[in-house]
């Protein structure tokens, strides 16, 4: 089999169903043993660790809105998750089919927890970190 080069990759993404590049992702995760958000996990496991103690000491400012579940109502969830960010359609629906996955990032509480009840009033399972 020849080599691929970047850009015939590229394109051959381009010709994938987002369902398609999302089997194709968690296949490429499971085959390399890697995430595709290796380095948002990693900074957020670094971060945590300092964060917890931090969090001792003085209240907690920025938060994570973290979807870990959509739960039954899926296309609710989704409406939700774009009335939330910026995301279109397939790419709210990528975040929601890629659950545990962050919403909404470095948000204040007063935004984080109202984001949070907007998800679970739509039947989604949601965490703040």
């Amino acid at each position: 089999m020849a080599k691929l080069s970047s850009d015939e990759l590229i394109e051959a993404f381009k010709e994938l169903t987002l369902i398609e590049l999302s089997e194709f992702v968690k296949k490429f995760e499971e085959v390399f043993e890697v995430t595709a958000a290796a380095p948002v996990a990693v900074a957020a496991a670094g971060a945590a660790g300092g964060a917890a103690a931090a969090e001792e000491v003085e209240e907690k400012d920025s938060f994570d809105v973290v979807l870990e579940s959509a739960g039954e109502k899926k296309i609710q969830v989704i409406k939700e998750v774009r009335a939330l960010t910026s995301l279109g359609l397939g790419e709210a629906k990528a975040v929601v089919d890629g659950a545990p996955a962050n919403v909404l990032e470095g948000v204040n509480k007063e935004t984080a927890e109202k984001a949070k009840a907007q998800l679970e009033e739509a039947g989604a399972t949601v965490t703040l970190k």
